[in-house]
């Protein structure tokens, strides 16, 4: 497994976790400026998530305060990891509805782009839209799916948690809209995904996207699309390891990036 910079925090015996004032500061930039950038971009789904979450700006959030309105909405709840987390219990915290949340905030150095998700990246990014039954029940398939799954299938499966759950978009009858956390909780790609021309959007086709190479040092350079957010609903009960079986037999396409260098 791969080493972090980032050590999370540990909570006290109170569940509660005890920020800095700096973390705190940081917390709010990412905030205010990620606001800037979702109206008219964002789905509706997800900012009715983050109507609901009601997240304060001026200090990061309290799990306990996720976990409230989460629990409520569709039972999910989100759960303290360290800054990185073997797969295995990756998929079984999603197979029991508990989304990951590693308890460390980005330094300023890397205030704009960071490989490894930090605690604003998984509550803003991924939470508002937990509270949606479609994007929830997707999640906890998901789960099931790649804990019943080999190393090799887990890899076509994580192409797709990341052409959906991660930079996902969606059609809507205000147009193009975004859902993936990963996308949401990046200023520059929010605007990038919906905006240039660099970039493909392509309708969202299960077997292409686990076909689809993708790097996460860099913005993407191909996003799928729903056609509604209800979709996940359908794919959630989809035979998804008979489609990385045909994956794997039809093998990749070629990568629309360089590769990286060593």
């Amino acid at each position: 497994m791969k080493t972090s910079r980032y050590v999370s925090k540990l909570p006290d015996k109170n569940g509660h976790i005890a920020w800095s004032d700096d973390e705190n500061l940081i917390w709010k930039d990412l905030l205010e400026r990620q606001q800037k950038v979702m109206p008219g971009r964002a789905c509706d789904e997800y900012l009715k998530g983050m109507e609901e979450l009601a997240l304060p700006l001026d200090r990061v959030p309290q799990l306990e305060e996720v976990n409230a309105v989460l629990k409520e909405a569709t039972g999910w709840q989100v759960a303290q990891v360290p800054a990185l987390i073997p797969f295995d219990e990756f998929f079984r915290l999603l197979a029991n509805k508990q989304f990951p949340v590693a308890t460390f905030i980005r330094c300023r150095d890397e205030f704009d782009y960071l490989q490894e998700p930090d605690i604003f990246h998984e509550i803003v990014g991924h939470c508002p839209l937990l509270t949606n039954p479609a994007f929830a029940h997707f999640t906890h398939r998901y789960g099931q799916l790649g804990l019943a799954a080999d190393p090799k299938q887990r890899v076509f499966l994580a192409r797709l948690y990341w052409f959906t759950v991660e930079f996902g978009l969606v059609n809507t009858d205000n147009g193009l809209r975004i859902y993936g956390g990963g996308i949401l909780s990046s200023p520059g790609e929010t605007r990038r995904a919906l905006e240039s021309e660099e970039c493909e959007r392509l309708p969202l086709k299960i077997l292409d996207a686990m076909r689809t190479p993708y790097r996460i040092d860099i913005m993407q350079p191909i996003y799928y699309i729903l056609d509604d957010i209800d979709e996940l609903l359908d794919i959630a009960e989809m035979d998804l390891l008979a489609k990385v079986t045909r994956s794997q037999q039809l093998g990749l396409f070629p990568a629309k990036f360089e590769a990286k260098a060593l």
